[in-house]
């Protein structure tokens, strides 16, 4: 077993850049590209499986929205056996002229050469406030 001991500093340095593309325009939304694997990545949002980077950033593109506010309230991360890091973000999300309703966000990054890539995310909103 391999646990990595700056799974804390990895955790959170990723939740700080993947929201800076992912809350930022839309152009830069298409630079969530480069979190995902090809054949390795499966994101589940609101119950809706997708597989595979393009199909996910299309996915995430067409979630029918222009702007995003997001108050993250607690981020933890643990250290998986082979090296990744588990995490898992709550707190609240606007989008558009929308009330805000609380989120959860659910990632396992793997080992990939000298980085890491999303294996799994699980994306759910919790009932508005």
């Amino acid at each position: 077993m391999s646990l990595n001991p700056q799974h804390a500093q990895i955790g959170t340095g990723f939740v700080q850049r993947y929201y800076a593309a992912f809350d930022g325009d839309e152009s830069a939304r298409a630079g969530l590209a480069d979190f995902y694997s090809d054949g390795k990545s499966l994101v589940t949002i609101e119950g809706d499986q997708i597989t595979g980077r393009q199909s996910i950033v299309r996915r995430i593109e067409n979630l029918g929205f222009q702007k995003i506010q997001r108050i993250i309230t607690s981020t933890d991360t643990q250290p998986t056996g082979d090296g990744g890091v588990l995490i898992v973000v709550a707190g609240q999300i606007r989008t558009t002229d929308e009330p805000a309703q609380p989120f959860h966000d659910t990632f396992v990054l793997k080992p990939a050469e000298e980085s890491f890539f999303v294996e799994h995310h699980v994306f759910r909103l919790g009932q508005p406030a």
